[in-house]
């Protein structure tokens, strides 16, 4: 599907859905759990289903279409079973860490695989972290860094590492590694995406499982022979999500309101909103009815430094922000960026510069020159969910009319984006291909 967008501004408000980053976590951790886990507000979206499917075939009971709107899932008791076929993660790049990391804790062997962006994605660190804990596993293509993975055996503990850039693996771990014998110490060289690690270990706190971590998040040592409690929690707004609306009311000089954002929830990517502040942008903060309300500014300023180590999933969003912003924003601590769904490094570079933008690069940086007015043009989103929501926020203060290409991997994360953008007002046609 194709989307073209054309200029025009923001009114109302719009529901922010549920975390993605907290129902992958709450399916999963429900599916290794003792007796039925209630989750309720979760995102239903393709990764989140994913997770669902990953949850089935490892022996879970889940009753994703209950009248009332929860999800309900009767786990496993630590116990899950080998899978009777290859487990398929679409396009989810969480779902297929954590999955790989609870194959290693059943008996037998599992494949675990997902779409082509999945079968591109490194892998093998993980993979070298369950060998060294004794499981056997490895990538069905022996020179390529990516899915598909045959995990065999079990692991039985140790001492494990990681390098840090991708904080999926370590929460892969995390999560299966307390129903395992012995226990397990992780080692990370240069630990990213710290509040990612947060969330984790606030999940596995809240239900009943042990786990003792460095204050520099460089030694986590997980007891073994732990077992979940049932999940029952409500998922809070997703702030990697929000980010998109936020930018587009921002760049638009909208009066708009995003609700259902719990400012003090784990979630890092709520740091999006001081770093917009930093460039000038007027968004007033609720906590108490967890919303926030973005006024007009008149425009943003660029001349800053923003550290993305920390809010990886926010650079293609924040780019946009600065492609309008007068002066140069420069990106840095990017390297894990490049490892997702797309180099979204490289790929913002690219469509940003066909809509005018000046964008510089190098391995572990990124410059944006902004303040000259965007142009209409065809651009992509290479099947990567954030870059389609980006480029649409673009497409909103562009001359002429911009057309995004693979718009319907909004669908990973954020479902309704483009529905609830229309219904604000946005100028959006959806066509086919």
């Amino acid at each position: 599907m194709e989307v073209i967008v054309k200029q025009s501004s923001l009114t109302g408000s719009t529901r922010i859905p549920g975390s993605k980053s907290h129902t992958l976590r709450a399916v999963l951790i429900a599916a290794l759990a003792n007796g039925e886990s209630v989750i309720d507000n979760p995102l239903i979206s393709q990764d989140t289903l994913s997770a669902v499917n990953s949850a089935r075939s490892y022996g879970a009971v889940c009753d994703i279409t209950n009248a009332d709107g929860k999800w309900h899932i009767i786990g496993t008791n630590g116990h899950p079973k080998t899978p009777d076929n290859v487990i398929d993660c679409g396009n989810s790049g969480g779902t297929t860490y954590f999955s790989t990391a609870i194959a290693a804790t059943v008996p037998g062997s599992a494949v675990i695989t997902g779409d082509e962006q999945i079968r591109r994605r490194p892998i093998k660190r993980l993979l070298a972290a369950l060998n060294e804990l004794g499981a056997e596993a490895f990538t069905t293509r022996e020179t390529v860094d990516a899915a598909p993975v045959v995990v065999k055996g079990q692991m039985h503990g140790g001492v494990c590492h990681f390098d840090g850039l991708l904080s999926s693996y370590i929460t892969g771990m995390l999560i299966a590694s307390p129903l395992i014998e012995n226990d397990t110490e992780i080692l990370v060289e240069d630990p990213k995406e710290v509040p990612y690690l947060n969330i984790t270990l606030d999940w596995l706190k809240r239900q009943g499982i042990a786990a003792e971590v460095s204050d520099d998040y460089r030694r986590i040592k997980v007891p073994g022979g732990q077992r979940y409690a049932p999940v029952c929690r409500t998922i809070p707004g997703d702030w990697s999500s929000a980010a998109f609306p936020l930018v587009a009311a921002i760049i638009t000089n909208s009066e708009y309101m995003l609700t259902e954002l719990d400012y003090g929830d784990t979630q890092g990517d709520k740091e999006v909103v001081n770093v917009l502040r930093r460039m000038g942008a007027d968004i007033c903060i609720d906590r108490e009815n967890t919303c926030l309300l973005v006024r007009p500014c008149g425009g943003l300023h660029g001349d800053i430094e923003i550290n993305m180590e920390n809010i990886p999933d926010a650079l293609p969003a924040l780019s946009v922000a600065a492609a309008t912003a007068q002066g140069k924003t420069v990106f840095t601590g990017v390297r894990n960026v490049r490892l997702k769904e797309t180099d979204r490094v490289a790929v913002m570079q690219s469509e940003l510069t066909k809509m005018g933008v000046l964008v510089e690069s190098d391995q572990d940086s990124m410059t944006v020159y902004g303040g000259a007015k965007l142009k209409g043009s065809v651009v992509d989103s290479y099947g990567d969910h954030r870059v389609a929501m980006a480029l649409i926020a673009a497409g909103m203060v562009a001359e002429g009319p911009t057309t995004v290409l693979n718009a319907q991997s909004v669908g990973v994360s954020y479902p309704g984006f483009i529905r609830s953008m229309q219904a604000s007002g946005a100028n959006i046609t959806e066509r086919e291909d």
